[in-house]
């Protein structure tokens, strides 16, 4: 399978491409690729290229860029707002989060988060490996951690916000959303989830109080922070995402075994 990379810089035919020490340990040292070997190429904006290897040297490859396999596409306008766990579980949750299409990593401090730091550069590597596997053309924007009452307080009024409410006060999560009318469904969207404790019981009531918050269960057991936040990301793609459209016919299983 030719291997994937996410590059800073502007792609398009005939341009060449310098590739640093760690994507350059990644090709020779890691799949033994050298000159001649193809690699595709992306960078958010200008879809997917093909390129090849042209020269290599101790610290770095040359890659020449030839024609474009794959041309910029929509994705859904969907966010992860969600209180940081520990750092393995955080990881799991960037690197899942990406695979299900998520536009941006929101890390929200709320009254019963443990974790005091988050390591952005961290998040965004994970979202760039999962981004790079998954044959994605975007990697999500991660961004600073706000307070919970600085997010609402600057709250788009237009996205709708699915709020996983643990304490069972919410509907069925597959339920409104499939009774949603068409503007809802068109609507960008984000998915807020608390942490290993749950939002406060004032928290709860600040939230409820956002004109576009959904308070929704998922169900009758009690769900791992990072699991809740996947499952209520994998019924929103199922009902109003992009889970519906004709599947590309890429190897989904051959990527998965390159998990293992």
């Amino acid at each position: 399978m030719t291997p994937r990379l996410y590059i800073d810089a502007v792609l398009d035919a005939g341009s060449a491409i310098a590739l640093g020490p760690e994507h350059t340990h990644y090709l020779r040292d890691v799949l033994r690729l050298g000159v001649g070997a193809p690699v595709h190429l992306f960078n958010g904006r200008d879809g997917e290229w093909r390129a090849t290897i042209t020269a290599a040297s101790k610290r770095s490859l040359a890659l020449q860029v030839e024609d474009r396999t794959r041309a910029p596409a929509d994705e859904p306008d969907l966010w992860l707002c969600f209180a940081p766990v520990k750092k393995a579980r955080l990881d799991f949750i960037a690197e899942k989060a990406t695979e299900l299409g998520v536009g941006r990593l929101q890390p929200v401090i709320t009254q019963r988060t443990i974790v005091e730091r988050v390591n952005l550069d961290r998040l965004r590597a994970n979202a760039v490996e999962a981004a790079e596997q998954t044959e994605r053309l975007t990697v999500p924007d991660v961004a600073p951690p706000l307070a919970l009452a600085q997010l609402l307080a600057t709250w788009p009024h237009e996205r709708h916000l699915l709020v996983a409410d643990e304490t069972g006060g919410g509907r069925p999560v597959a339920a409104m959303l499939a009774a949603l009318d068409a503007p809802a469904r068109a609507a960008p969207w984000a998915v807020l989830t608390g942490p290993e404790g749950g939002f406060a019981p004032a928290e709860l009531d600040m939230i409820g109080r956002l004109p576009m918050a959904h308070a929704v269960g998922l169900g009758p057991r009690i769900l791992r922070a990072d699991t809740a936040a996947l499952a209520a990301l994998a019924v929103w793609q199922a009902i109003v995402g992009d889970w519906q459209a004709v599947p590309r016919g890429r190897r989904s299983h051959e990527t998965a075994c390159m998990d293992t």
